[in-house]
């Protein structure tokens, strides 16, 4: 106030001083005119091939739509998705043995496990199918023996090795050697310095494995064994080598080859194959974010 009475009684007047301008920096978004003409290429490609496709008669979608849901290719279906499952089961079990022979102190065990792998690594799929398929023919019964004595007991081998088993013990067998590497993998990946800080705190070995090294493990596991998994479902279709008649692709060539019409029928599997692909894909991924918690798996990325 004393100031204003003094720039007034000498007769100064004050001058105003203009603020300096605030630069704001404009980020403008980096164009992509590629993109853009790429999915404008891609959409007109798509459209056309959709547009063929639909409108040929030689895809005979009537038939496609007739036996898309017919009781045959449905049992189909589910004779295939219990191949599938079986046979994993069987594969992760001998895996996880194989795993532990190879691990071990003894020498035995582990060229055992080593001979396995190299075998049924090294043999083709069909291959190994045909001599499960003839085995019952290469020995016809199984004995339960004295060695140079007598027998205690004798069954036909095709009681008890029917073609649903024998498809199932080829399948698993074959894919127990390439999920025995994975497994290997898997375990390799750990820090064994968590191991021994944990039975520093008195933790149990069980208890180890349940909560620090396995969640660990299950990352480096799982994407693979999801790969291997889908593989099954198709591999599959080579069971007709035992011969086992009552999967999917067995029953669309058999309705196939009764109506002379292979296009519509193939199709009908492709899409049930599919179906269940995508299925199998979608359970993969939730097991991956659930094992993936506190990882990050999308790095960011420089524009």
């Amino acid at each position: 106030m004393a100031s204003d009475v003094e720039n007034i009684a000498t007769g100064f007047k004050p001058v105003a001083v203009e603020k300096p301008a605030i630069t704001r920096n404009i980020v403008v978004p980096r164009r992509h005119p590629g993109r853009w003409l790429a999915v404008a290429v891609l959409a007109i490609l798509a459209l056309q091939i959709g547009q063929a496709v639909s409108v040929n008669p030689n895809f005979h979608w009537d038939v496609y739509l007739t036996y898309l849901f017919s009781p045959q290719v449905i049992r189909g279906v589910g004779w295939t998705l219990l191949l599938t499952v079986v046979a994993m089961t069987v594969a992760i079990v001998v895996a996880g043995l194989l795993v532990v022979m190879r691990d071990s102190e003894n020498p035995v065990l582990r060229g055992i496990a080593y001979g396995w792998v190299w075998f049924f690594r090294g043999t083709p799929i069909y291959t190994q199918l045909l001599f499960w398929g003839l085995f019952a023919v290469l020995f016809p019964n199984l004995s339960l023996a004295i060695p140079f004595g007598p027998e205690i007991v004798s069954v036909e081998t095709k009681y008890i090795l029917t073609p649903a088993m024998a498809a199932i013990l080829g399948l698993g067998f074959n894919e127990s050697a390439y999920l025995t590497e994975i497994f290997r993998a898997g375990f390799n990946s750990l820090d064994r310095g968590q191991a021994e800080a944990a039975q520093a705190l008195g933790m149990k070995p069980g208890k180890i494995w349940m909560r620090i090294l396995m969640p660990q493990a299950m990352r480096v596991i799982i994407p693979p064994t999801g790969n291997e998994t889908i593989g099954m479902l198709k591999m599959t279709s080579l069971v007709l080598a035992v011969p086992f008649t009552l999967d999917l692709t067995f029953a669309t060539n058999a309705i196939s080859n009764r109506l002379y019409l292979p296009i519509p029928l193939l199709l009908v599997a492709g899409t049930w194959y599919l179906v269940i692909t995508s299925l199998l894909m979608v359970g993969q991924h939730f097991l991956e974010r659930h094992f993936g918690k506190g990882v990050s798996v999308h790095p960011t990325r420089a524009e």
